[in-house]
């Protein structure tokens, strides 16, 4: 017997004395863990059996001898055998759990063992079919990761059976694009681009399940994938179409179309570069330019393109409409396509890649579908270009005059562009009397009917002006005029007769705004004088007129009702806003004032009626000004003439060789009229006043002539620069003393005839 077995059997007998001899105590538990031990140890069943047996026949003959000896018979129902029989089998209950555990280890693995031969032939089937699909077909672990593939997914990502697994992130994926999915996490259907082993992206729909292992401690991913790139190119192509033409819709010049449109095109075909040139008539040609401006070397062109480039886009505007080029032609790869825009063959377009790609037929479907639009909406904007020119060149002929007297200023601003057509005028006539006659009007209506009647009511006013009429008489006598013409009915007209001499302003008023007057530095006020019914309402014998006196410097403003009309708002608010600007425009140009009082006055999406304007500034009051002979007295002059001369309504550049040849006249008596300099008896005096046109200066010194040498050097030209500088003139020194006159005469207000609206050498340059 060994060892093992011996200390085994001997610590069983001991253990189950004890629990004999006090059953109450936690004998049961030590024939557990006894039964664990001999299960441990490798007891045989049958010596603890016969072991147990032979200990509990002696215990209970001990006990029978010391019963007998103690009442003379032994106990019947001695309980020492159910007591020993309870302890056995606690001990047996590991064993048999062992023992039965066994057996069901044995019957599961010869199941399995008959389930993996029945199976053998079924993953041989499972493989031919998933080898047969035309999708591919991939299983991926928790992670992500992919273990098996078929050969269709092989072939249409360039990655096959023979590389798995593919860890996250994997091969095929494209690390710029945002959202890739995580296999690992859960089941879904998605698309997804890819980028194929050989280096192309194509797109595919991901199709995948979830599905647990046997063992039910792990899930794994199955799906299919197919190749949707032509169903996604299509959609693409469509998309960027609709995207373009959305983009172009609001584009109505050239300028705009391509301004738009270049950033579009440029982002939807990935190109670094966009670049449009177009050849106007014997002129270099217009360059617009989208992202990266291409590189201007030493030897590029005023354009900024270097003449290769330029030479390419020559060639590529004579080639027929919708043409694509490959630069360079007949490489695998392109660096860029070239193709002519437009209808007409000025124009040409260069996409620039930013590394050297190969273009396949789904590239070139997509360029020659956006390409093909871009020239649409340019060949649109040239039409439409055409017909704003005419329809400005028509506006401005029956709208009013080209040349305006000076100190005035026109606006006009259409509720209708671009077309540039409505029913709102104005009119500004110099009468022989040195008189100027104002006419601005209202017709009801909009478009191209409004300006027709526009047009008749605007010929027959001048023409009442130039023969003499008054503003009441003008409106009088224009009410049989209106009456005759259809859709005249209730023309509004604000007729006026300006007298810059003795500054007064004669105005009658058909039911039109009534004009703002604002003196220097003040709040403007309402003109309500001469008011009667609109034209062709009523039949009056004679319509009502008004004088005001125009003080020195202030500002005159008539207007349409589109300026201040708001739907919602009291026109009161617009009388007062343009009252209050005119407070801070006494110092500005009346086209100046004019942008004051739009800007101050327009509403967040635009005027939404037609607007006519006329502002008149009455001459200023003389300057006069008394400063000492020194040289750091200039800087004043300098700003108190610039001041004065606008608030005359100077042109800036004029203002600018006025106030030059003043100081320079000033600065002569300064340096050379005075040899002591600097006295307070040496002073120099400065007077500007408008006559009329004409603005005349004269400075006066007490001091005394100095002629000019023969050779005056570098220096002693001051008296060239003002002749230069001024129209007239004359230097008197009759005595102590010398006076500088000078004048020039105000320009006419001159406004263009309308053009089509085209820069020269245009380089719009966005990122």
């Amino acid at each position: 017997m060994s060892e093992i077995l011996t200390a085994f059997l001997d610590t069983y007998a001991d253990t189950l004395r004890r629990h004999l001899a006090a059953p109450e105590r936690d004998g049961l538990a030590e024939a557990h863990e006894l039964g664990r031990r001999a299960l441990v140890e490798g007891i045989s069943l049958l010596d603890l059996t016969e072991h147990h047996l032979r200990v509990a026949k002696q215990v209970q003959l001990e006990a029978d001898e010391q019963e007998t000896a103690a009442t003379g018979a032994a106990r019947a129902d001695s309980p020492l055998a159910e007591n020993a029989l309870e302890f056995l089998l606690q001990t047996l209950t590991t064993l048999d759990v062992a023992t039965r555990g066994y057996l069901d280890g044995t019957r599961r693995y010869e199941q399995q063992r008959s389930r993996a031969d029945d199976l053998a032939g079924r993953d041989e089937f499972r493989t031919a079919l998933v080898e047969s699909l035309q999708d591919g077909f991939f299983v991926a672990d928790a992670r992500g990761s992919i273990i098996e593939v078929n050969k269709a997914f092989g072939e249409l990502t360039g990655y096959g059976a023979s590389g798995v697994p593919y860890p996250i992130p994997h091969p095929w994926s494209i690390p710029e694009e945002q959202g890739y999915p995580d296999l690992g996490t859960e089941a879904s259907r998605f698309v997804v681009p890819i980028q194929h082993r050989d280096g192309r992206r194509r797109w595919i729909a991901v199709s995948t399940s979830a599905l647990v292992q046997p063992d039910g401690e792990e899930h794994i991913f199955v799906g299919t994938v197919r190749d949707v790139t032509a169903e996604h190119d299509a959609q693409a192509r469509d998309q960027a179409a609709n995207r373009l033409a959305t983009a172009l819709a609001a584009a109505t010049t050239v300028a705009e179309v391509l301004e738009v449109g270049l950033d579009e095109l440029r982002r939807t075909v990935g190109a670094e570069t966009a670049v449009v040139a177009v050849w106007a008539a014997h002129q270099a040609p217009e360059v617009y330019v989208s992202g990266t401006p291409p590189a201007e070397p030493a030897g590029a062109s005023a354009t900024g393109l270097e003449p290769a480039t330029e030479a390419i886009l020559k060639r590529a505007r004579l080639r027929p409409g919708r043409t694509l080029i490959a630069v360079p032609e007949g490489d695998g790869s392109a660096e860029g396509i070239v193709a002519p825009l437009g209808e007409t063959g000025d124009a040409a377009l260069w996409l620039r890649f930013a590394v050297p790609r190969v273009v396949d037929a789904a590239d070139w479907t997509l360029f020659s579908l956006l390409i093909g639009h871009l020239s649409l909406a340019v060949q649109r904007a040239r039409n439409f270009d055409q017909a704003r020119s005419t329809s400005l060149t028509l506006q401005r002929a029956m709208l009013g005059p080209i040349e305006l007297p000076p100190r005035f200023s026109v606006h006009y601003e259409p509720a209708l562009p671009p077309l540039e057509i409505g029913g709102d005028w104005y009119d500004v006539v110099p009468l022989p009397d040195g008189t100027i006659g104002v006419v601005v009007g209202d017709c009801v209506g909009r478009g191209l009917s409004a300006a027709v009647v526009m047009g008749q009511l605007r010929t027959a006013a001048r023409a009442l002006l130039l023969r003499g009429a008054g503003p009441a008489q003008l409106l009088t006598e224009l009410d049989p005029v209106a009456a005759r013409i259809p859709g005249a009915l209730c023309t509004t007209v604000c007729a006026a007769v300006l007298d810059p001499v003795r500054g007064l302003v004669r105005y009658s008023n058909a039911g039109h705004m009534p004009p703002i007057l604002a003196d220097v530095d003040k709040t403007g006020r309402l003109l309500e004088g001469g008011r009667s019914v609109p034209l062709a309402t009523f039949e009056t014998l004679r319509r009502p007129e008004a004088t005001t006196p125009l003080p020195p410097g202030s500002t005159l403003v008539l207007f349409t009702d589109g300026l201040v009309e708001r739907r919602g708002e009291d026109i009161d608010e617009g009388f007062t806003k343009i009252a209050e600007t005119l407070a801070d425009t006494a110092e500005k140009l009346p086209r100046e004032v004019a942008d004051s009082v739009l800007s101050a006055l327009r509403p967040d999406g635009g005027y939404d009626d037609d607007i006519a304007m006329v502002v008149y500034r009455q001459p200023p009051e003389p300057l006069k000004l008394d400063l000492p002979a020194q040289p750091d007295r200039l800087t004043m002059l300098r700003r108190t003439l610039t001041a004065w001369l606008s608030a005359a309504a100077v042109p800036h550049n004029l203002t600018a060789d006025l106030v030059a040849a003043t100081n320079e006249a000033c600065s002569n008596s300064i340096e050379h009229a005075y040899q002591e300099g600097g006295t307070d008896t040496e002073r120099v005096r400065i007077t500007a006043e408008c006559d009329g046109d004409r603005v005349v200066i004269e400075t006066t010194d007490t001091g005394i002539w100095r002629p000019r040498p023969a050779d005056p050097g570098p220096r002693g030209r001051g008296i060239d620069m003002m002749r230069a500088l001024t129209e007239e003139l004359e230097i008197d020194h009759p005595g102590p003393g010398t006076r500088v006159r000078m004048s020039v005469t105000l320009p006419s207000i001159t406004f263009p005839v309308a053009s089509a609206l085209r820069g020269t050498n245009n380089r719009s340059r966005r990122g």
